[in-house]
């Protein structure tokens, strides 16, 4: 695991990275200015106790609430957004690193969609539940790093394994290997929780997904689909 996070923070540096990076500078930037927003409108339209003079200092206090959710939701809320140019960062790493992968045979538009918006719903909902335990000092992390350690492992493998396995094999794989994706998930959760880093992380951790699960299929020995594009005709 640690091989593939350091190859991973390695596509960084890589020469044809310069677009990636600034489209996923520019994606996250906006997730968390619209994630913001979203929190924002959200507290401003409740009204607490009804007492004006009251509800006007917890809205100025929703100020740094409204900054602290974003903070703990952007983790969540970009893989939902990564969805749509995850495959630019994952064929990228596999040109560099596995030139004899077939093409991906890819997942459909309407399932990928699907599964991203089911994931987010999940994810905030479990997240907001989770969030008066935040608040206990030294148990936040732990919480913090195992709830959404779960969600990301689960999801980035799902990202990148569905490119290049069926459905049924993907989940019978996640089940089998679910403690080292735990591990790969808090992993995730820590970069994207770095202020600043979490705006070039979700390259670094797609690539560093990719590379764990290479390293995972290779040494279990299964054989990538083919997409019907790549099969020769009959």
């Amino acid at each position: 695991m640690l091989r593939a996070l350091v190859r991973g923070f390695g596509q960084l540096a890589d020469p044809g990275a310069g677009r990636l990076l600034l489209r996923c500078v520019l994606l996250a930037g906006l997730t968390f200015v619209l994630l913001l927003v979203a929190v924002a409108t959200l507290l401003g339209i409740l009204d607490p106790t009804g007492l004006g003079w009251l509800d006007t200092g917890l809205a100025i206090a929703g100020s740094a609430a409204v900054l602290v959710l974003a903070w703990l939701l952007f983790p969540v809320t970009i893989a939902i957004a990564l969805s749509w140019f995850a495959e630019d960062v994952a064929l990228a790493v596999e040109r560099r690193h596995y030139p004899d992968l077939p093409p991906p045979s890819g997942m459909g538009v309407s399932e990928s969609l699907w599964a991203a918006l089911r994931f987010g719903t999940v994810a905030v909902l479990l997240n907001l539940l989770a969030l008066p335990f935040y608040l206990v000092p030294g148990a936040n992390l732990l919480i913090y790093l195992g709830l959404n350690g779960y969600l990301l492992g689960r999801e980035y493998f799902e990202l990148v394994a569905a490119r290049r396995l069926p459905g049924s094999t993907v989940a019978a794989l996640r089940r089998r290997l679910r403690a080292r994706l735990w591990l790969a998930g808090a992993v995730i959760a820590g970069l994207l929780a770095v202020p600043v880093f979490n705006l070039v992380a979700p390259v670094v951790a797609i690539a560093f997904m990719v590379h764990l699960f290479e390293g995972l299929r290779r040494d279990l020995r299964i054989a990538p689909a083919r997409s019907a594009l790549s099969t020769p005709a009959a």
